[in-house]
């Protein structure tokens, strides 16, 4: 008796299990048939809005349903992520989420708004290639010159960044213990400023994104050592990588772009987001709108992006730690 009570409980799990199943494949096949919203956690006009902004508008296309933008800005992104978090996991509700505030943050601030495990992986959309540049006033040539100067006595390296926390600081910091040097970290209010004190000489290096960096590195004013990704950059193709440039294995600095939404939004309407994603950002005109900011066109399914997360999180978690960076 007590068997056949235990097959007919597991009979009625079963029943609800499909039906649960075809109601999220029914919700599935139904969306969206209201307004999408893709919350952005910075101003409009810089990489993570552009990028919202043409998914947003070839999502709209294919669907035919509204796809809108709202800039949601404060704390360094966090407010954004906030209000995604919480929204409902129905797919209404998204976020172009930077590898800052997935991977970063958490070890960059004693409280968030926010975890983590409130947000579910869609795709990565681009990333964008950061490279180590030094004013061409240098005596370094190479990275490897530039590392056997660093660790000389009375050598005092500066590398500049637009902030803690950014993806310059943690790269230079990264490379630091890589290659076993002394740098001196200078936080400046912006890339701009911070690249200009490495144009002029006055800070020794720093790593920046490659589309703010290019006109310099070509017109002679910055002298590139290597760029932060495991293979060469198409945009130059004659820099190495600093994993060849400083005989240093693995190294790894990307930025980078993903469609996140809350936890628990249906499997299948995640896989349809992300199988839309995919096709999108191979289209030309999507590639070319993301080169012109600096980003190359990625896609990848939300396991490939959960994997990236993880990774990154380990490792500017181990450099926040190792380089002592103090929580905000």
């Amino acid at each position: 008796m007590v068997k056949l009570a235990h097959l007919s409980l597991a009979g009625v799990l079963a029943l609800a299990w499909v039906t649960q199943s075809a109601a999220a494949e029914e919700k599935a096949d139904d969306y969206p048939s209201n307004t999408i919203r893709i919350v952005i956690g910075f101003s409009p006009g810089g990489g993570s809005d552009v990028t919202g902004r043409v998914i947003a508008d070839k999502l709209s296309d294919k669907w035919g349903k509204p796809v809108i933008v709202e800039n949601k800005t404060g704390a360094q992104g966090n407010l954004a992520m906030a209000l995604v978090a919480k929204a409902p996991a129905d797919g209404y509700t998204l976020a172009i989420v930077p590898v800052g505030n997935a991977a970063v943050n958490p070890s960059l601030f004693r409280e968030l708004p926010y975890d983590m495990k409130e947000f579910a992986s869609i795709s990565q959309v681009a990333v964008i290639e950061n490279v180590l540049v030094i004013s061409s006033k240098s005596p370094a040539k190479s990275l490897k010159e530039l590392v056997a100067l660093g660790k000389a006595k009375d050598a005092h390296f500066t590398f500049s960044s637009p902030g803690a926390g950014s993806q310059a600081h943690l790269a230079a910091e990264l490379l630091a213990r890589a290659a076993g040097m002394e740098l001196q970290h200078i936080p400046y209010k912006g890339l701009g400023p911070a690249l200009q004190d490495v144009l002029s000489g006055e800070i020794t290096m720093t790593f920046a994104q490659l589309s703010n960096a290019k006109q310099f590195i070509e017109n002679g004013q910055l002298r590139a050592l290597g760029v932060a990704s495991l293979k060469r950059s198409a945009a130059l193709p004659e820099v190495p990588t600093i994993a060849e440039a400083g005989d240093l294995p693995g190294f790894e600095a990307l930025s980078w772009y993903a469609l996140m939404a809350p936890a628990h939004t249906p499997p299948a309407i995640i896989a349809k987001l992300s199988e839309e994603v995919s096709r999108i950002v191979k289209l030309r005109d999507v590639a070319d709108a993301l080169a012109a900011q600096g980003a190359q066109a990625v896609g990848g399914t939300p396991q490939e992006l959960a994997n990236i997360i993880a990774a990154d999180t380990a490792r500017w978690a181990k450099v926040i730690k190792d380089a002592g960076i103090p929580q905000q």
